[in-house]
């Protein structure tokens, strides 16, 4: 008798799929922030064509959606201008309550360890900015390190509000990045997905059919080297780490990587493969800022490192609403992972402020390479955010120029009506020129407001 009753609750249990729980992925849970003034999709899992009902606490409206064949559910609804908190319910046969839900603006910090370095790491006065990291209005959502070999539907992680121990091992960019934009945005809540690992190559980032699909991207893959610290296989970070984001309703993208990629000659591609196919996912043109990498000895008999800050200068024209900032003036050739993370996070927060946010028009990028024009044996070269342009020393011996030969001479450098003249005896017949062209380069042009200009070849 005992066994048939026991046959009896197992026969129950596994024929009554009808009261499967509504489930949700961890990125909607307590404490997050969702996409101001937009339509943001919601989706989770439940029972086939099992009803789920929608309500959130900012307009009290009830939004009704059926679960497909696949068990899975999504339905957009509007989000009102910052505020909060709120709460959303979610109810299939079970309920699910969102508490502590703020309204404002989302952006994604990815990259390597200098995105992922925290103050935990020994940032520049770190301990102060610990202490000083009580913010509610700022949220964290921290992903894991993981890899897959397929797109995943998931991630773990949850969000949690800005505290002095959660900021201690967060993205120290990311959060000097919110901290500025809440100075001109009026305390807009910000949320902040973390999605980052030390050490990675842009490639383990972009889908791996991207790469497979472009012979030029897939040779230059090939020579990633197998490292203990983390991937190197095309797609897989993407996979596990970026893929269950999409559809999140984001702002935009800040990125900080290129270092594992020196050695690289077709980074400008490879990076812009990257964004394009960021915004594929997402299915609009977010804006994506990014950080040049720093100058470093990565050693005398290459130009590696100066290759990559210029192709990341070069897809600043490839690839529409992207921003880079420089970071030449403070960082040290010594340290791969300059600790000055405040002044990043704050000039990316100032490029999106005049950019994406137009609350102010700051000449917020350095110099950037426009053209040269040649006259007899003179170059001169013209700049983008060329007001105030000025050497550090009243003059520069970074600028070198070269003949159909291809041989460059260090140029004499004078400043005239915002562009540059240059000028060598051995060379009389200049066709290019390059600037700041070693790995250990610290821009000595800047403009008026004191913005260090990148490094170029002239093509």
């Amino acid at each position: 008798m005992k066994n048939n009753v026991i046959a009896f609750i197992l026969f129950l249990t596994l024929s009554s799929p009808a009261f499967a729980n509504v489930t949700l992925p961890n990125l909607f849970s307590d404490n997050m922030v969702l996409q101001r003034n937009t339509e943001v999709a919601i989706w989770g899992w439940a029972n086939p064509q099992e009803e789920v009902v929608i309500s959130p606490s900012w307009n009290n409206e009830v939004y009704k959606v059926k679960a497909s064949n696949q068990a899975k559910w999504e339905i957009k609804i509007p989000t009102p201008k910052e505020g909060g908190p709120y709460t959303i319910s979610i109810k299939g046969y079970n309920e699910i309550v969102l508490k502590n839900i703020l309204i404002g603006e989302v952006w994604i910090c990815s990259g390597q360890s200098n995105m992922e370095m925290s103050a935990a790491w020994g940032i520049e006065n770190g301990d102060e900015a610990v202490k000083k990291a009580m913010n509610p209005n700022i949220r964290f959502f921290s992903i894991p390190k993981l890899t897959a070999t397929a797109p995943q539907n998931n991630v773990s992680g949850n969000w949690t509000e800005c505290t002095p121990e959660t900021m201690k091992n967060f993205s120290a960019t990311g959060y000097f990045f919110a901290k500025r934009l809440q100075e001109d945005l009026k305390n807009v809540p910000i949320g902040l997905i973390s999605s980052n690992w030390g050490g990675t190559p842009a490639e383990i980032w972009t889908p791996e059919e991207v790469i497979q699909k472009d012979a030029v991207l897939l040779e230059s893959a090939k020579t990633r080297k197998e490292e203990t610290y983390g991937p190197n296989q095309p797609g897989r970070a993407f996979n596990a780490m970026i893929y269950p984001l999409a559809g999140f309703k984001i702002a935009g993208v800040i990125w900080y990587q290129g270092e594992s990629n020196v050695g690289s000659s077709v980074y400008d591609k490879t990076f812009s493969a990257l964004i394009t196919s960021w915004r594929k996912l997402w299915n609009y043109e977010f804006p994506f800022y990014y950080v040049q990498i720093a100058p470093y000895q990565y050693g005398e008999d290459h130009f590696g490192g100066v290759e990559i800050r210029n192709a990341q200068r070069k897809v600043l024209q490839e690839v529409a609403n992207t921003g880079m900032v420089l970071t030449t003036d403070i960082s040290t050739i010594e340290d791969i992972h300059p600790k000055d993370k405040k002044s990043v996070g704050t000039r990316l927060a100032n490029l999106a402020l005049v950019k994406t946010y137009k609350t102010n028009t700051d000449l917020v990028n350095g110099p950037l390479y426009k053209d040269i024009k040649i006259e007899g044996n003179k170059v001169i070269v013209a700049f983008d955010y060329a007001e105030g342009l000025h050497f550090t020393n009243k003059k520069s011996n970074q600028f070198e120029i070269a003949g159909a030969d291809n041989v460059f001479y260090t140029a004499e450098a004078s400043i005239k009506n915002n562009t540059v003249i240059l000028k060598s005896n051995k060379v009389p017949h200049p066709v290019k020129v390059r600037f700041a062209w070693t790995n250990i380069a610290q821009s000595n042009l800047f403009n008026k407001a004191n913005l260090p200009a990148s490094s170029f070849l002239s093509e």
